[in-house]
């Protein structure tokens, strides 16, 4: 609590100063697929532009992400080696990641989901919506939906036709690190190139072994403008990391694991937009290929998974007042695993929503319908509700969500010879099912936005892994009877509940001087009736601070970024490792800018913090590098 109450005294010693420099109420099209408001629509959302995510001492997507308020980046290695995202308690499989509106999450596991196929300088903005989105969205959306919206297709419009920014970097550990995109856009036309590279050695792990990573991005985007007012979007990129996965998933001293993880992502969207109509029509196709070898004499992983997705979308706003919007998706998900097997699974839905404003009050009811082989149909309803009284918004909402198991929990090891230990799938497994309140609260003045949050989710029949003796194994044909096994499990019940509490602040003091600071506070509680202590549900932090500030004067920055928590301490004495009570973790950067090029050295872990966020995955102590970025 110190670190909330420093930054506090902070932002109140500089409240009395000039011009704010952010928008504190944007928009947001997360919440109901239109445009509007972030105090209209009922929910917890926020949104990081462009700006935000060039300024803060990152290098990568998933990294950003662990200084948003209320996100948990649970990280395996760095520079997005590999990252589980939670939100509000929710397992990594229960956060739906979108890219540009379409569902982005691999079929193979939630592991993946932090693989997002796009250079940092290609976004236009992130949205993060928290608590459940399943009436809009569809699947995975139970703890909180994160859109990653590119500029090509956010339709804004440009500072300058051409635009080329590149940053190059160095540091310990043969460290290297580059990006570059170069930007064009005209009256009809827009596209956009860009790549990204991080490479090491990497930083002594258990034995000899380095925790390396050598990851690389591609990315292109186009929007034509076509007869009709119809606009055509394309993206298509190619992400690839190889990094050492050693204990990544499991504590046994024979696991050396190493990965590779390539994807490849398309998706075309042909939008037209007829004054206060607009339909859209997507197509997006992902494709993964994972090699996981645990150790050099097993029987290495290859599994290659994908998904093919449909979608429909009309919004009409018919007033000031009344707007709705109403579509079908269609999804079709694959797998072909020597490991896991030969599998399919088809999704179907239809969905709609409408937005209603009364002077101070906005209502944003939705449903969806669902088809899966899993569950069958199920209706998902969802009500969202916001009411403003002078500088004051108080919001309200509830909400229904469903997920099924993915292909790792259902057929992960099975087609195996033989199977020493580890994490068993289970076929037979339900789907997810839950319901979430919540009811908020956001002071907006000129320069400075307050916000508090209390929510429940009462989920049955969560879905995690839990130890199990051979003996009361449902399939053992493949297993070693002497092994120690985890089988994928419903969990009859787990309730959650938490609160919330933020400041965003922003100053210009003078023309050369000026000052940003968010910081937030979350604390939750989940319960479980089982007994048996499973891997996943409750690993999430009990009490999580994150602070990020920056201060500019003249032609020097200075980035301090943050993160606290405070989590259920785990031992495994066989590996010598630990997840301890707490720990602390500092970040920070400093910046030189002389007329478009921007030096910078940045210290990662300044306090040499010895930490992990999950058993056995020890991340990286005091990292310094260097470089220089330039926007043409």
């Amino acid at each position: 609590m110190k670190q909330l109450f420093n930054t506090l005294l902070l932002f109140n010693l500089v409240n009395g100063y000039a011009q704010s420099i952010q928008e504190l109420d944007p928009l947001t099209v997360t919440s109901t697929r239109t445009a509007q408001k972030v105090s209209e629509t009922g929910r917890s959302i926020t949104v990081i532009d462009s700006k935000q995510i060039s300024q803060w001492p990152v290098n990568s997507v998933d990294e950003l992400l662990r200084y948003a308020a209320g996100v948990e980046i649970q990280q395996r290695g760095p520079a997005g080696a590999q990252a589980d995202i939670v939100i509000r308690g929710g397992t990594f499989q229960q956060v739906l990641v979108l890219m540009d509106g379409i569902k982005f999450n691999d079929p193979l596991t939630g592991h993946f989901s932090g693989y997002m196929p796009i250079v940092t300088s290609q976004i236009e903005r992130i949205e993060i919506l928290k608590g459940p989105a399943a009436a809009a969205y569809g699947s995975e959306a139970v703890g909180g939906v994160i859109n990653i919206i590119s500029k090509t297709f956010a339709s804004t419009k440009k500072e300058k036709p051409t635009s080329v920014s590149a940053t190059v970097s160095a540091g310990e550990y043969n460290y290297f690190a580059a990006n570059a995109a170069l930007q064009h856009s005209t009256d009809k036309t827009s596209y956009s190139i860009g790549a990204q590279t991080a490479n090491s050695s990497g930083q002594l792990l258990r034995g000899n072994n380095r925790g390396y990573f050598y990851n690389h991005t591609f990315s292109g985007n186009i929007s034509l403008q076509l007869p009709g007012k119809w606009r055509l979007m394309l993206h298509s990129s190619y992400d690839s990391r190889d990094f050492a996965a050693q204990n990544f998933y499991t504590s046994f001293v024979s696991d050396t694991a190493v990965e590779k993880v390539n994807t490849w992502w398309n998706h075309a969207r042909l939008q037209q937009t007829k004054g206060s109509v607009t339909d859209e029509f997507d197509l997006a196709y992902k494709r993964t290929s994972d090699y996981y070898e645990y150790n050099p004499v097993s029987i290495a992983n290859n599994n290659k998974s994908g998904m093919v997705i449909l979608q429909y979308v009309h919004s009409r706003k018919m007033n000031s007042r009344f707007s709705y919007n109403y579509g079908s998706a269609a999804e079709y998900k694959f797998i072909r695993s020597n490991d896991r097997g030969n599998h399919s699974n088809p999704t179907a839905a239809v969905f709609g929503s409408m937005l209603y404003k009364l002077d101070k009050l906005s209502i944003n009811p939705g449903v969806r319908i669902v088809y899966d082989d899993n569950y069958g149909t199920q209706l998902l309803p969802q009500a969202n509700v916001a009411y403003k009284l002078h500088h004051w918004v108080f919001r309200a909402n509830a909400g229904r969500a469903i997920r099924s198991a993915d292909f790792t929990e259902r057929y992960n090891n099975y087609n195996k010879p033989i199977v020493n230990g580890g994490s068993i799938g289970n076929p037979d497994l339900n789907a997810e099912r839950s319901w979430s309140v919540e009811g908020g609260v956001d002071l907006l003045l000129k320069h400075i936005k307050l916000s508090a949050s209390v929510y429940q989710r009462w989920q049955k029949d969560m879905i995690d892994y839990t130890p199990t003796p051979y003996a009361a194994m449902p399939r053992k044909i493949n297993l070693n009877p002497a092994g120690n096994f985890a089988l994928a499990k419903n969990i009859s019940e787990v309730n959650t509940r938490g609160i919330e509490l933020a400041i965003q602040h922003a100053r210009n003091f003078s023309k050369s001087q000026e000052l940003q600071i968010s910081a937030s506070a979350n604390f939750l509680k989940s319960g479980t009736s089982s007994v048996v202590p499973s891997f996943y549900i409750l690993s999430h932090a009990k009490t999580l601070l994150q602070q990020a500030v920056r201060y500019k004067f003249k032609n020097v920055g200075l980035s301090i970024t943050s993160i606290y928590k405070e989590r259920a301490p785990r031992e495994a004495s066989a590996i010598k490792a630990t997840i301890s009570r707490s720990y602390w973790l500092f970040n920070t950067q400093l910046n030189y800018k002389y007329r478009q090029f921007n030096a910078f050295v940045a210290v990662n872990n300044m306090g040499n913090t010895s930490y992990s966020d999950l058993l056995g995955s020890r991340m990286p102590a005091r990292w310094t590098s260097v470089g220089i970025t330039a926007d043409l």
